[in-house]
């Protein structure tokens, strides 16, 4: 269990920089990072964040906000990013970010949260 949580923190880390999505192992290059426990701390009305899914950062033109209501492109869908997912407390990393699962062959926000700059 352990094991599993190390590697969803890295892979969480990893996809803070860069803005396309890559796999990672857990080989401890974040073990020292100063954003692991904020990214260990994120969790939504649907649970921790970094436990189960990976982060993606999302660029402005795959995401918007409408009267406080957003919405995020994931894999070419328009998905509304439900009340509850959306993080809340300020956003350390900076950018965009929204860790997804899917239903029905369909993308789902787990969580959410917006750049710093919104």
């Amino acid at each position: 269990m352990r094991t599993m949580n190390r590697t969803s923190i890295s892979v969480c880390l990893l996809h803070l920089l860069f803005t396309t999505a890559t796999l990672a192992r857990d080989d401890g290059r974040y073990a020292n990072s100063p954003l692991k426990p904020w990214f260990e701390s994120l969790q939504s009305e649907f649970g921790k964040c970094c436990e189960d899914s990976d982060a993606y950062v999302v660029s402005e033109p795959n995401w918007k906000s409408d009267h406080g209501q957003y919405s995020v492109r994931i894999d070419d869908e328009w998905v509304l990013v439900p009340d509850g997912a959306v993080i809340k407390q300020p956003n350390l990393a900076g950018r965009t970010m929204v860790w997804k699962l899917y239903m029905d062959g369909h993308p789902r926000v787990r969580c959410f949260i917006p750049g710093s700059m919104t």
